[in-house]
């Protein structure tokens, strides 16, 4: 039997979080997603068309960031200044930033910043990835 196909890849991540409140306005108010769907006071689903992000109030996390096993979430936007608007944008709401805007070897180009939590986030452009997904838009 051959391998199938993965469909849309992957969409959807799940974070246990601290202040559910605080990363929930920063992924909706900074970020522009949308509640989807609350079940309770200790879970939301978010997405922003294509994806779906849960988050869930966590209990007794560790307090080291380190031993948080999850590298980083990321959003894919449309082109390279994008990127720049989005870090200028996060700057001026006091969002803590990781890294500068920086194009890469392979043409994309991001930076890195922090949710409230601490979830390392990364804003990028990645040339093959978007002329994909306008191809299945065809």
């Amino acid at each position: 039997m051959p391998r199938p196909s993965l469909g849309y890849g992957m969409r959807h991540v799940a974070l246990y979080v601290r202040d559910l409140a605080a990363c929930e306005q920063f992924y909706v108010e900074l970020l522009g997603m949308q509640v989807e769907w609350r079940p309770d006071d200790a879970n939301v689903y978010l997405s922003s068309g294509g994806d779906n992000l849960a988050l869930h109030q966590a209990g007794d996390l560790p307090g080291d960031e380190a031993a948080q096993r999850l590298d980083h979430i990321g959003f894919f936007l449309e082109s390279a200044e994008d990127v720049d608007d989005w870090f200028h944008w996060l700057q001026e709401n006091a969002v803590p930033m990781r890294t500068q805007p920086r194009t890469h070897r392979d043409g994309a180009r991001s930076f890195y910043c922090h949710d409230p939590d601490g979830t390392l986030v990364q804003m990028i452009h990645h040339p093959p990835l978007c002329a994909w997904e306008e191809d299945k838009l065809r």
